[in-house]
């Protein structure tokens, strides 16, 4: 008898598997394709240019009582002259101590008091003044943002501490591999132009005075060389009233362009020598189009055919395949009217001269053959959907505007974006592939021992 209740109750449980599974749904073998990513749509904006030269655009966008702020000032490093490397970081740090007005502590607490913050940062063409706030301060943080901009106080007493702490930065950043081969590359590339001094010596960081500081504010700052942009839900009378209000008297240098870079590109190997170093890492590439150029959008896409996506093929042989790298990446660096393709990894040192010799048949193999429409369709997809994805917050609108204005782009090439990668065919990735990313030009610099890593490189090029 128990066995037979046994042997029932199998039957039972059986039965009522089957019919469990049979109610539910039954779902492919393999996943569905992606679906195509919508085309982005820019918010509406309105635009006013103050009397003193002062560009505005107002963004009224998101359900988040929120806005961000962004003044960007052509009054980058770009501006520098050979002898000033970093003054503008040392500007930059010393704008945030305070105003004419109210002190540093001031300022964070009453950014803080509006829900939000401001800070200064400092690039290779622009230096920036940026800020958040609850939706009801936007407006008073208009002003306050106009304070640290139009009077900072760049006090003598913060002097020292500031260039102590520049010095400390370059000392971390010249110990680190990546940051070593760039400068490498860039000073390589970029002859006698500030996109190629990329670190100042300690002797002349702590040489700078607060003359020099308030020199190069004077003729880099001013309202005919900015660009202010509000995005996020806030009164947009209230804030335009503001903005002409906080920023009516603002006078300053007048409107210059950056020295134009002439970038120069041969194929020929630079070993910078760490003795022990378990990796080598690599940096090359060659000058390309910049974000102006009608090829510059198929070319984003060809780039992260190549490399600069994670499912690109540089990544899928010497990562996936090989196991030479961990996070290799490729990328367009670009600048005003200028830019370049380069390759990043660290390999493991004994791998260096194989990783080479994967990466530019890579290359070879893109310009000598179309890739196939389902490859090139899966990168479109990828392209197309981090685009509107990045641009879906305050921060990304207001990003890509400037960066529109920054380039002397139209609106159309963010409203056409999705559809311009949509429209690259395999044929048009290798012809990209071809024409711009020119491996026989390429510079490649490479960070590690080199009496281990010399001999395995030699077949890439002249080692320099």
């Amino acid at each position: 008898m128990k066995a037979a209740r046994v042997v029932a109750a199998a039957v039972a449980i059986a039965l009522g598997s089957a019919a469990i599974a049979a109610q539910r749904p039954q779902f492919p073998s393999t996943p569905p394709a992606p679906g195509t990513p919508k085309g982005f749509s820019l918010p509406e904006t309105k635009h006013f240019v103050l009397d003193n030269g002062l560009h505005v655009t107002l963004v009224p966008y998101g359900s988040v009582p929120k806005a961000d702020i962004l003044l960007a000032v052509d009054s980058g490093n770009a501006f520098e002259h050979a002898n000033e490397v970093w003054l503008a970081d040392l500007v930059g740090e010393l704008t945030m101590e305070g105003t004419r007005t109210r002190t540093a502590t001031e300022v964070s607490e009453q950014a803080a008091e509006m829900g939000g913050s401001v800070s200064v940062g400092v690039g290779p063409d622009t230096a920036t003044v940026t800020a958040e706030s609850l939706a009801e301060h936007t407006a008073a943080m208009v002003q306050l943002v106009a304070d640290v901009a139009m009077n900072p106080a760049l006090p003598e007493s913060e002097l020292a501490r500031l260039k102590a702490d520049l010095s400390r930065n370059l000392s971390i950043a010249k110990s680190s591999p990546q940051q070593i081969a760039l400068e490498k590359f860039r000073s390589t590339m970029y002859v006698d132009h500030a996109y190629g001094r990329v670190f100042p010596t300690t002797e002349m960081l702590q040489g700078y005075t607060l003359k020099q500081a308030r020199d190069y504010y004077a003729r880099t700052f001013g309202p005919k060389r900015a660009r202010l942009y509000v995005a996020g839900r806030f009164d947009s009378a209230a804030v335009e009233a503001a903005i002409r209000k906080a920023f009516a008297g603002w006078q300053g240098a007048e409107r210059a362009a950056a020295a134009k870079p002439n970038p120069f590109s041969e194929r020929a190997i630079h070993i910078v020598d760490r003795p022990g170093a378990p990796q080598t890492t690599i940096l090359l590439g060659m000058p390309t189009i910049d974000p102006s150029h009608p090829d510059y959008v198929p070319l984003v896409v060809t780039n992260n055919l190549l490399g600069g996506a994670f499912m690109s093929r540089i990544t899928k042989n010497i990562r996936e395949d090989k196991g030479y790298t961990y996070s290799p990446f490729s990328q367009i660096s670009s600048r005003y009217r200028d830019a370049y393709w380069a390759q990043n990894a660290d390999v493991t040192t004994k791998d260096t001269g194989a990783s080479l010799k994967e990466i530019f048949a890579e290359i070879d193999r893109l310009q000598a053959e179309p890739p196939a429409a389902e490859e090139l369709e899966g990168i479109k997809n990828y392209v197309a959907g981090t685009f509107v994805l990045q641009n879906s917050s305050r921060a990304g609108i207001i990003g890509q505007l400037s960066f529109l204005d920054f380039h002397g782009l139209t609106p159309a090439y963010l409203t056409e974006f999705v559809q311009k990668v949509h429209a690259v065919t395999p044929a048009k990735v290798q012809e990209m592939a071809t024409k711009y990313i020119a491996d026989d030009k390429a510079i490649i610099v490479l960070v590690g021992d080199r009496k281990l890593i010399e001999e395995q490189v030699k077949p890439f090029g002249a080692i320099r």
